[in-house]
């Protein structure tokens, strides 16, 4: 039960933040909606996250947390605080570089992520541009709060670290609300906003590792042992990690060629994916990493299996009555959240298209932050990295097929056909990652999956069914008033919930599901 109780304790954390999230997108569609100015906005804040996400969660921690899960193993404590000691120091020290070049060049770091606006001289380049100089800080700083969490969470303290992102949410709905209208521009308090959040999610790992003795003391070491088998292992998952982002970089410059709100309508679609993605998706992650890590040192092979089954199991029952409730609900779901002031019906149609289109992809968006660690947790870096390369050829080939396709059939909504291309490229990583622990014999799955498979996909049928059923007016939605849709969604979801997990249980759905392995 321990692994299922501690990612039940991320995932909890998670929802909170995803709901403080969806709070935070309410006020900001409700304030500003859909327009240049919140363009410009999403891309200054896109390329701190898409740096956080390829130095913070991606080659950092994925090389970090096996290396001192090993430390760790070896019980020599003096030896593992060195190693933290002098991780800081390094990693400090080069995003201090990173970050001075950031704020200085800004024009010409965003120039790479919207080609588009720069070609046609639009304002929201200027904009965007001027908001980037105060945003970029925040990768060194977020970079550093996953140096700390990386340290929880090897020492099996997850909650800090899961319940920080709530602080990115609430400092950017106060400076929505509190900051917007004394700027000459208001949408730049989200700009600031994102900087003192950086500052505050730091401090608040402070505590928790003090009460564990292991405060770093940031001391240079780029020849210490340990950081040069991180920085080895780096190499391959920093570029592991640069191929995921380079898809979103592709997406975001495509984008920007297309109607102006096209950045927005896939952001706030990929903020409702972002919400199952990362109460299961990032939780199981967070949680198995370590876990395997050590399971590895201690050469435990038979549980590094079982664990990773456990962990495919509770995705495939949780992800795929996700992906077709969200798919179904995307419009209500949009109404609901977003759909006042100047969030216009024309955005919740527009979002809800690429909506559909990255739901279609969440169990192999899922699948693939389960299956990645198998591979990281053995300090085997080098064949997610090939089958990454993999599926980021094939989904930018796809994205220029589908957007062209789209484009030319006069689709209204072209931009749906980036999502569309990454929830296709991702079931291509799934399935090679799937493959290559197999052939592996790394992981062997356990007998029961044939009925898994049966009850999860008729009990989703019925709960879409049902849920086709409640919500086949969408204009009696855009209708009616912000609590009556608030009430029709919560017992669409509820009703939903209720038959998926009846349909299922009848169909062969059982508790030992979803406690095998999780030990």
């Amino acid at each position: 039960m321990r692994l299922l109780k501690s990612t039940a304790t991320v995932g909890s954390a998670t929802m909170l933040s995803r709901i403080l999230g969806f709070i935070r997108d309410v006020v900001l569609a409700r304030m500003f909606g859909a327009s240049g100015e919140t363009d410009a906005f999403f891309l200054a804040f896109r390329i701190p996250n898409f740096m956080r996400r390829l130095f913070a969660e991606g080659s950092f921690s994925l090389a970090f947390v096996p290396v001192l899960s090993e430390y760790k193993a070896n019980g020599d404590r003096e030896a593992l605080r060195d190693l933290i000691d002098h991780v800081t120091g390094t990693l400090a020290a080069v995003l201090l570089v990173l970050t001075a070049f950031g704020i200085f060049a800004a024009p010409l770091v965003l120039s790479i992520f919207a080609p588009g606006w720069l070609a046609d001289d639009r304002p929201e380049f200027s904009l965007s541009a001027d908001m980037l100089r105060i945003t970029f800080p925040y990768i060194m700083l977020i970079s550093l709060t996953a140096l700390a969490g990386g340290i929880l969470n090897t020492f099996e303290r997850f909650l800090i670290p899961a319940l920080t992102p709530v602080l990115l949410n609430i400092s950017l709905i106060a400076a929505a609300l509190l900051l917007a209208e004394h700027l000459e521009v208001p949408v730049t308090a989200l700009a600031w906003g994102v900087l003192i959040a950086g500052f505050a999610q730091l401090l608040l790992q402070v505590p928790a590792l003090l009460r564990l003795g292991l405060m770093p003391r940031p001391r240079w070491g780029w020849r210490h042992s340990g950081v040069r088998r991180i920085m080895k292992l780096m190499i391959p998952t920093l570029f592991g990690s640069s191929v995921a982002q380079v898809n979103l970089l592709f997406d975001s410059i495509i984008a920007t060629f297309l109607v102006t709100g096209s950045v927005s309508w896939l952001y706030y679609s990929d903020r409702l994916l972002e919400f199952p993605l990362g109460v299961l998706g990032i939780a199981l992650a967070t949680v198995i990493l370590p876990s395997l890590s050590q399971k590895h040192a201690r050469a435990s092979a038979d549980e590094f299996s079982a664990t990773l089954d456990w962990a495919l199991r509770l995705a495939l029952i949780i992800t795929v009555p996700a992906a077709v409730g969200l798919a179904i609900l995307a419009e209500p779901i949009l109404i609901t959240l977003f759909q006042y002031d100047a969030f216009q019906p024309e955005d919740v149609h527009m979002s809800a298209l690429s909506l559909v289109a990255y739901s279609a992809g969440l169990p192999a968006f899922i699948a693939v932050k389960v299956l990645a660690p198998g591979y990281y947790a053995r300090q085997d870096t080098r064949t997610p990295v090939k089958i990454a390369v993999a599926a980021m050829v094939s989904n930018m080939a796809l994205n220029l097929l589908f957007v062209g396709l789209l484009l030319y059939y006069g689709f209204e909504g072209p931009h749906a056909g980036l999502a569309l291309a990454s929830s296709a490229a991702a079931y291509l990583n799934a399935v090679l990652l799937y493959s290559g622990l197999r052939k592996q014999a790394v992981f062997m799955p356990e007998a029961g999956w044939l009925r898994l498979w049966s009850a999860v996909i008729l009990g989703s049928a019925t709960m879409g069914a049902l849920l086709l059923f409640m919500t086949r007016d969408v204009e009696s939605w855009l209708q009616a008033g912000a609590a009556l849709r608030v009430k029709n969604l919560g017992l669409s979801i509820l009703f939903g919930v209720i038959a998926y997990i009846f349909a299922s249980m009848v169909t062969g759905l059982k508790k030992h599901d979803l406690l095998r392995g999780a030990k």
